[in-house]
């Protein structure tokens, strides 16, 4: 077979490895087998909504995930390319992940007879997943971008203070002391009577007065903090994932019925009864299409 006509499928891990190391690979795909007649990323609805210029720009179709688990992601993904190289039974399936967990997987499609091609981010992979390969790149992520300057340290301040001169202490004067003066003898007062001695009134002392404590002051009432702005795009991106829990088929990324998912939504709550069975749909467009364009009777998830 030529590198022209062979299938290829292109299956990405898509929280494991950064969107530059995601490029590169579709690069090398291009370049190596001339297309990549399957793309698919596999990533939540956050992701989806978020990453959705870079997905549209790459031609990567968005298999949302809705579970919420551990690995749930990486089962979804195991669950599709098995069914892939089933019924489209392509020649290559590149897997672009670091994760070792998919060993079983790689040994399980090259039974059923593709050539198992992998890419992985530079530093996240271990040794094991590079062997059951057929094939294993490992690409630098940012490897374009300049390193940051390092902060410029401080000198620390008893080294600054070790640097001043030390101020010099003054030499302690020394005090003359005065010639001491000859005591001349003093003369004892006379004696008082009797009598004169107890006619002199005692000093009364008077009472010592209390302190007068102040009244303790009010503390302020402290302010209230304001409450804290919502995120709109995390607000759209939450109203997205709770419109799929309830509709799980929009999730294939096909046309359905208008009417019963409109209908669906109003019995969730989450769209007014009076309210028009486009009016959800058209608030999220960046996720949702509805055709035809006047008077709309489909919806679907995505853009394909």
């Amino acid at each position: 077979m030529t590198p022209v006509t062979q299938k290829v499928a292109f299956l990405v891990d898509f929280d494991n490895v950064a969107t530059d190391v995601i490029e590169q690979a579709l690069n090398m795909v291009f370049k190596d087998y001339g297309a990549a007649h399957i793309r698919r990323a596999y990533c939540n609805a956050e992701q989806a909504l978020r990453e959705q210029s870079f997905l549209k720009r790459l031609g990567l179709r968005a298999i949302v995930n809705l579970a919420i688990g551990k690995n749930s992601t990486d089962i979804a993904l195991a669950a599709d390319a098995m069914d892939l190289a089933i019924t489209e039974k392509p020649d290559v399936i590149v897997l672009v992940s670091s994760d070792s967990d998919f060993a079983p997987l790689v040994l399980r499609l090259r039974e059923k007879g593709a050539w198992l091609r992998g890419f992985g981010q530079y530093g996240k992979t271990g040794d094991g997943v590079i062997q059951i390969y057929d094939q294993f790149n490992e690409l630098a992520h940012d490897s374009g971008r300049a390193a940051p300057r390092p902060a410029a340290k401080r000198e620390p301040a008893r080294k600054a203070a070790a640097g001043r001169p030390a101020a010099k202490k003054a030499a302690p004067s020394k005090a003359v002391a005065a010639p001491k003066p000859s005591a001349a003898p003093q003369p004892k007062p006379a004696p008082q009577p009797a009598a004169a001695v107890e006619a002199q009134p005692k000093p009364v002392a008077a009472p010592a007065a209390k302190p007068v404590a102040p009244p303790p002051a009010k503390a302020a009432p402290a302010p209230k903090a304001a409450p804290a702005p919502v995120d709109p795009s995390v607000a759209a991106a939450k109203e997205i994932n709770a419109m799929l829990a309830l509709l799980p088929k929009l999730a294939d990324g096909q046309w359905h019925d208008l009417g019963a998912a409109a209908k669906t939504l109003k019995e969730a709550g989450l769209l007014a009864k009076n309210a028009p069975s486009t009016k959800l749909f058209r608030k999220h467009p960046q996720a949702f299409q509805l055709q035809p364009e006047k008077q709309p009777n489909q919806v679907r998830f995505g853009h394909g």
